[in-house]
């Protein structure tokens, strides 16, 4: 049975992204530091609790799988909402920590298992923040950009040994998250939840947000041997996002 490591994987995009490699027939690993959303996944999951910025944690969990076939490198925080004069070092480094180096982690580890079985999946969930710019998310902006250049890179050094490595770029996502950043967003703007809701989706040509099923499926479809040429793409699934600062 093939095996996917998902890190952030107790919720959100990473429970999605579980479920949609569980019905296409992988063993589930899934590493979080919500020990409650671990509680809760299937009792054929193996869940770990550990950052993924915790490099001996992520280190063993790799080890205990022995043979991975796709890495779902999804660990990630929205940071700060603020102009770059407002935001706090610390928040800035913590925003690229978790999702910048969370990915670097992952693919550090998981790459020699790859390699000794000569195949092998990565990807990794950056963001339409990774495409654009954004006002007022510049941690967030800042990471997302890096972690396509690190996916890039990936795919150059590790396609010789049949590894693919990818970036899907989620859009605006249904859930608990975005609801973070609307809030926050509307409280800089002097505007309600809503206009800002309304901002964003009506930035996008197909005027919706998506679900977090959506990337679950591009992510599954990334792991399939039916995109075995598919390597080094940014691929966004956001409903083809037109404006990415978003005004009424």
């Amino acid at each position: 049975m093939k095996r996917v490591l998902i890190t952030a994987g107790a919720s959100g995009i990473g429970r999605a992204m579980g479920e949609g490699f569980a019905e296409a027939g992988f063993e589930i690993w899934a590493t979080d530091v919500d020990a409650a959303g671990l509680a809760d996944l299937p009792k054929t999951w193996h869940g770990h609790q550990a950052s993924a910025t915790d490099e001996a944690a992520m280190a063993d969990v790799v080890a205990q799988m022995g043979s991975i076939d796709v890495l779902c490198a999804n660990a990630g925080i929205a940071g700060p909402t603020a102009l770059i004069e407002d935001v706090a070092l610390d928040y800035f480094r913590a925003c690229v920590s978790v999702n910048l180096e969370g990915a670097f982690i992952a693919a550090k580890h998981a790459a020699p298992l790859m390699k000794a079985a000569g195949s092998g999946s990565i990807i990794i969930t950056s963001s339409t923040a990774g495409i654009y710019g954004y006002p007022n998310r510049a941690p967030y902006a800042a990471a997302k950009w890096a972690m396509i250049g690190l996916m890039k890179t990936l795919a150059m050094e590790l396609g010789p040994f049949g590894i693919r490595a990818n970036a899907i770029c989620p859009g605006s996502v249904e859930g608990p998250r975005m609801e973070g950043v609307l809030t926050r967003e509307a409280a800089a703007k002097g505007m309600t939840r809503d206009q800002v809701y309304d901002g964003y989706a009506s930035g996008t040509s197909m005027r919706s947000f998506v679900e977090a099923r959506d990337i679950a499926n591009m992510a599954v479809f990334l792991g399939s041997e039916g995109a075995r040429l598919v390597s080094g793409q940014v691929i966004a699934v956001d409903g083809h996002t037109e404006n990415p600062d978003p005004k009424l």
